[in-house]
């Protein structure tokens, strides 16, 4: 029988690309995950990597073998969940990656909660832009995700991850107070004129964000890049910069800057998604409830 941990390794190796990379992942020397692997080829008597470059391709028979490892692991979960429920009281461990106004809002009344409801839940957050943070969690390096689709920009899809969603958040364009603008400002047309702060490249909120600009008839000086969006309203506010904000990041607390409703009333999308063979977790379920009551409490 085919040693399950260098099957693991070889699957780990198909989902992040290198050795290093695996290596890095699960804490072990890239030598010693390259004797595992070598060890595997000889138990199957089949090369499963071949070189290319300074790098290693997996042969179609690994494919085949990564294959049936992502299932065995699919079963594995499946049956540690209904082991789980099973037990008395709800216990376990819930990974969740959450993007910054989301982890804001909602985490703080969601993990309070949750060791109220649930002292024996473990709940682990980490902060992750949602395109990396869905690949992670099929990946199985998270059990959730808490991620965002922006309009006509569709979310990475991965195959076996059960999506739900949660609400609807409304993006408005962010104009500095008056006594702090540079320039007069009152709508988008005008905004123009303004420096403006946006998140980096590749981020579906920068495609968005230039998509409205260039349908309004002019390209945007994009003066400031970050990934933080309570940057982007200090910058509004001290009238350095405009942006366009969910509503999702003025959560419990108010902003100076000047509102205004977009055409057509665009809105992100805000989702959970997690692997299906771990939905049947009393754990991550418990999380799952508990979140979407905060989330329809917040929009009450």
């Amino acid at each position: 029988m085919l040693e399950i941990r260098r099957l693991i390794l070889l699957r780990e190796l198909a989902v992040r690309g290198t050795i290093a990379a695996v290596a890095e992942a699960l804490n072990f020397t890239p030598s010693a995950v390259s004797q595992q692997l070598s060890q595997l080829e000889r138990e199957t008597g089949t090369q499963l990597l071949r070189k290319a470059g300074r790098r290693v391709q997996l042969t179609p028979q690994a494919e085949v073998l990564v294959a049936s490892v992502g299932e065995v692991l699919d079963t594995l979960e499946r049956a540690e969940a209904r082991l789980q429920a099973a037990a008395a009281t709800v216990t376990g461990r819930v990974r969740v990656a959450v993007f910054q106004s989301a982890a804001l809002a909602f985490m703080p009344a969601t993990l309070r909660a949750m060791a109220s409801l649930y002292p024996d839940v473990r709940v682990e957050m980490t902060q992750r832009e949602p395109e990396e943070a869905l690949r992670e969690t099929w990946a199985r390096d998270f059990d959730m995700v808490i991620a965002e689709q922006y309009p006509a920009h569709a979310a990475p899809h991965h195959p076996g991850l059960d999506r739900h969603d949660l609400t609807t958040d409304a993006i408005r364009l962010a104009l500095p107070p008056p006594p702090q603008s540079l320039h007069p400002v009152d709508s988008l047309d005008t905004a123009r004129h303004m420096p403006w702060v946006m998140e980096p490249h590749g981020a579906a909120s920068r495609h968005f964000a230039e998509q409205v600009c260039r349908r309004a008839g002019f390209e945007p000086d994009v003066r400031y890049e970050t990934a933080d969006l309570q940057a982007h309203m200090r910058l509004v506010e001290s009238g350095n910069a405009v942006a366009l904000i969910p509503d999702l990041i003025r959560a419990g607390r108010g902003t100076t800057a000047r509102l205004l409703e977009l055409d057509g009333a665009p809105h992100r999308t805000i989702f959970t998604a997690q692997r299906l063979s771990g939905a049947a977790s009393p754990a991550a379920r418990a999380f799952r409830e508990i979140l979407a009551h905060t989330v329809d409490g917040y929009a009450a």
